[in-house]
């Protein structure tokens, strides 16, 4: 089987390799788009991520779209045709740098700048402008934005996505192919009651002024208009994003990179914001708790606290309770939690979230709990 499974990953990725080359010979149909990533930065540095891809983008998500479109959109994303080579200009203020676009059509950049702290969360814009190769109508120019964590700011707040924000299934390929093909921003819901856990989280326990929150994930950057609408629909506090470049070419049919990945994303977000501590947020499914451990032994004194959403089996269970003690004799607590309100308990009694929140995480977790979407209810079935 693993033979099979490397074959076919091989194969695809060949096969991609020649579409995307006769694709950029052909530069393909439509206008070239600047598609810029949520970033993050310090008053004298912003730094962001984006694509630039060839096409029209696609309209946004509704509650009527049927399983057939979801696919036919979610096939569109995953077939992206990038533009490689492409020089994009990033302007902040008086301070401009251009940089040039790798195989897949991403470009990241670091950009200085002379912010002004500010007591509570601000965006701030980057202009970005595709200069080469020219695009004369408006997709050619678009603004990004980066957060600055807000001078008041307790804490940060690190979350993974998949099977913690959102259910994605990951331990059931069936699964998960269909919540991620067939559903969209309004159809697949959150777990019960994060969206009021992260809203309080996002305001801790001081009201007006906020903490930072930056999400972490294995999830394709072809997904990301995705996330972006649930985050939006679902009321769920936006914030800086760190996927993963796949493409078929980049492991889709293997997990290979998900801790490498997951760790260095946390890693340079410590590391821009060495003022900071940090609750971490994951699920049992895959490696979250082997990484939080390893974020706790790199950043002695910088976790508050870690919640895992119970995902998985009692094996698995077994495992994370080592963990927990580990971690425990190192001063951190983590919490295995089959539901948001459990976390939330925990967060109340440490002060990382006013009490007064729980009142709405629990009205939150009953009412998504009472409504599923049309098209997970199909999907789950019995499950639960």
């Amino acid at each position: 089987m693993g033979l099979l499974i490397r074959g076919l990953t091989r194969a695809v990725r060949e096969v991609e390799a020649i579409v995307d080359w006769v694709q950029y010979r052909k530069r393909g149909n439509g206008p070239f788009r600047i598609v810029p990533y949520r970033g993050h930065g310090t008053p004298e540095r912003f730094h962001l991520k984006g694509r630039v891809l060839q096409g029209e983008p696609l309209p946004a998500s509704t509650t009527f779209d049927t399983p057939l479109r979801n696919l036919l959109h979610t096939l569109r994303r995953l077939e992206s045709d990038e533009v490689p080579a492409a020089r994009v200009r990033a302007r902040v203020g008086g301070r401009v740098e251009e940089v040039l676009t790798d195989d897949d059509g991403y470009f990241q950049v670091s950009v200085a700048a002379d912010a002004p702290a500010t007591e509570c969360e601000v965006w701030r814009p980057v202009e970005l402008e595709l200069v080469d190769p020219p695009e004369e109508g408006p997709l050619g120019r678009t603004t990004g934005y980066v957060l600055v964590p807000p001078e008041q700011a307790r804490f940060g707040v690190i979350s993974d996505i998949d099977d913690t924000v959102v259910r994605t299934d990951v331990t059931s390929v069936l699964s998960m192919l269909r919540l991620v093909f067939l559903t969209n921003a309004h159809t697949r819901l959150p777990f019960e009651g994060v969206s009021a856990f992260y809203r309080a989280l996002h305001r801790g326990d001081a009201g007006d002024c906020t903490n930072p929150i930056f999400y972490v994930s294995s999830s394709p950057w072809n997904l990301y208009d995705v996330l972006q609408e649930v985050f939006q629909v679902h009321g769920i506090p936006p914030g800086p994003v760190f996927l993963k470049d796949y493409g078929l070419r980049h492991d889709l049919l293997s997990s290979r990179g998900h801790h490498e990945h997951k760790l260095a994303a946390i890693e340079h977000i410590l590391g821009t914001h060495p003022g900071l501590s940090f609750v971490l947020l994951g699920d049992s499914g895959q490696q979250d708790p082997e990484i939080y451990r390893e974020v706790v032994r790199r950043h002695p004194g910088r976790i508050l606290a870690i919640y895992i959403r119970d995902v998985t089996l009692e094996e698995r269970d077994a495992q994370i309770g080592a963990i927990t003690r580990e971690l425990s004799t190192a001063g951190v607590e983590m919490i295995l939690t089959p539901d948001t309100v459990g976390a939330a308990l925990h967060a109340a009694q440490r002060g990382l979230i006013d009490p007064s929140t729980l009142a709405d995480i629990r009205g939150d977790r009953a009412k998504d709990a009472a409504a599923p979407g049309p098209i997970e209810s199909v999907i789950l079935g019995n499950r639960e």
